[in-house]
């Protein structure tokens, strides 16, 4: 298809040799949870499923565990329980290494019956690593192909589904090319739970950058179709006719409205450090 997504923001990932949409590894990982699991924990017999499907359920005392991710990519280490509690005392500056042959690596966190109770919700801004608060920041974010300068980005948020609902943990991306609302834009938002949603955004992020590659910003078969301030340019006029005012009522361009109103004001407190108020509080 001759494109080439660029990571802006982040570790290097590698994708399918068909399919840039979809990351097989990553450069680097995060090593976000460390632990173990026995014969004695609930639902141990159906956690080591998928390790007797592969014929590597070969430890009876149980399992060392480390949950890895990246902003794109997550997996899962399954080894000695001795290995995985040399690795925490060996770690208590952060500087340790595991040996990853000694044990059997999967792809993404696995879920279900067991594990859905012994994995907590996990985010990648995380406070204590300095973010400004748990589940509140910027993953990743790509230049866009066809719009020079352009960004296209991955962000974690506080937001609301509607105005009179509570807030929730949310994963979303933003295109900054044509500043298309994801909240109007079915299942491009997604409840901010695991490593698997945060996969799942950047994967669409990047169909969004494919698309634009594939069939030009502003075609009625792209994903990325700037609005050109229309909607704005409609409530602006109705608001004059209703108020018998000559002024507008909102900023009349989509980049204008977006900065003061829309995710890239979301966006801007976010790179400046500063906790953004609830999106569509």
């Amino acid at each position: 298809m001759g494109i080439t997504i660029t990571n802006t923001y982040g570790t290097p990932h590698h994708v399918s040799d068909t399919n840039p949409a979809r990351v097989t590894s990553c450069d680097r990982y995060r090593l976000s949870l460390v632990g173990a699991i026995t014969p004695a924990h609930p639902g141990y017999e159906d956690m080591v499923d998928m390790l007797k499907e592969n014929g590597h359920d070969t430890r009876p005392e149980g399992y060392g565990l480390i949950f890895l991710e990246s902003e794109e990519f997550s997996a899962t280490y399954f080894g000695s329980i001795e290995q995985i509690e040399q690795y925490k005392r060996e770690n208590t500056d952060g500087t340790a290494t595991f040996d990853a042959s000694q044990g059997v690596m999967y792809a993404q966190w696995p879920h279900g019956k067991g594990w859905d109770d012994f994995l907590p919700r996990t985010f990648w801004n995380i406070k204590d690593r300095g973010s400004i608060a748990d589940g509140i920041g910027i993953i990743t974010s790509f230049a866009h192909t066809e719009t020079p300068g352009a960004e296209v980005i991955v962000y974690e948020f506080e937001g609301k589904w509607l105005p009179d609902s509570e807030p929730e943990q949310l994963v979303t991306y933003h295109c900054t090319a044509c500043h298309l609302d994801t909240f109007h834009d079915s299942g491009h938002v997604h409840e901010n739970t695991g490593p698997d949603r945060r996969r799942w955004a950047a994967r669409q992020a990047r169909q969004h950058i494919i698309s634009a590659h594939r069939h030009g910003v502003g075609d009625s078969n792209s994903a990325c179709r700037p609005n050109n301030g229309e909607m704005l340019r409609v409530v602006n006029a109705v608001a004059r006719d209703v108020w018998g005012t000559t002024g507008n009522a909102l900023p009349d361009t989509d980049d204008a409205f977006c900065a003061t109103k829309g995710p890239c004001s979301i966006i801007r407190e976010l790179r400046a450090g500063v906790r953004p108020p609830v999106y569509r509080a």
